[in-house]
């Protein structure tokens, strides 16, 4: 646990906001690079493209940056940046649903796995997920998941890997993005529960939700996860969360015991 900003409120937190993809499920590990992929052939078909190292330094850029947004968000700066490039671009939905179509292949074969018994539920769960919702469970505190990814997707995954019962709400990209962003989302349990400074924890590996959560008062753990490790912390997810504000960083949640302590203020 890497505490950034020893000062916050503790003792306080009624209700946690999750992200979903790269902070509790790994079963869309690897879905930087099918967008990036996907980014990199389009962008190679323009007419002023750039060489072929600054396209991918570009792409995975961007990615970084818009981690934690809706998806559509995210192709819609791939048509934009087609456009720069003096090419025609194809529509931001055509864009999310190849993406889509490509990830969900993906998925597909790992929770087919897991159902099969080939692979146990945990081997796609960030470490330590499961006993962290236990713990925060038997504290009272209501938990929500709050993801760029379609919602009927996040309910199913969540499913899958026997963590929707942990959860109030499950809470994804809808067609109506502008109305369904995690900002909309962190405002409106704000107002529904009734939370104060100090009083709601959001977890990302995005800094999104973690930039979000700051603006409302709220205190926020950066998730670094390295999803293809399994372990430690992956050094550009850092650097961006320290940019959005996060104020703690872990790797995943295998001290998540020592984290809740210091979030309740137990010692």
């Amino acid at each position: 646990m890497e505490l950034i900003h020893s000062d916050i409120p503790r003792g306080k937190i009624r209700c946690a906001i999750f992200d979903f993809d790269g902070t509790l499920s790994l079963l869309r590990e690897g879905w930087q690079k099918i967008m990036a992929a996907l980014m990199l052939d389009r962008l190679q078909q323009t007419p002023t493209h750039e060489n072929a190292a600054a396209r991918r330094a570009f792409a995975f850029d961007l990615i970084d940056q818009t981690t934690g947004q809706q998806t559509i968000y995210q192709m819609i700066r791939l048509a934009e940046e087609v456009e720069k490039r003096g090419g025609k671009p194809d529509t931001p939905q055509m864009y999310l649903n190849r993406f889509t179509e490509r990830m969900l292949a993906r998925v597909r074969a790992r929770v087919a796995a897991i159902e099969a018994g080939a692979d146990a539920r945990e081997a796609w769960l960030v470490p330590g997920a499961l006993p962290l919702l236990r713990a925060l469970r038997a504290r009272g505190v209501t938990c929500y998941i709050a993801s760029g990814t379609d919602e009927k997707f996040v309910h199913a995954e969540a499913t899958a890997l026997g963590l929707a019962p942990f959860f109030a709400g499950i809470f994804g990209a809808h067609a109506d993005y502008k109305n369904h962003s995690k900002k909309v989302v962190i405002g409106n349990l704000v107002a529904q529960h009734g939370l104060r400074a100090g009083e709601l924890v959001a977890f990302g590996d995005g800094s999104t939700e973690i930039a979000d959560t700051k603006a409302i008062g709220g205190i926020a753990v950066g998730v670094a996860t390295n999803e293809d490790t399994r372990a430690g912390v992956n050094p550009r997810k850092r650097k961006l969360l320290l940019q959005a504000g996060a104020d703690i960083i872990i790797p995943d949640f295998r001290e998540h015991a020592a984290l809740l302590t210091f979030l309740f203020a137990e010692s």
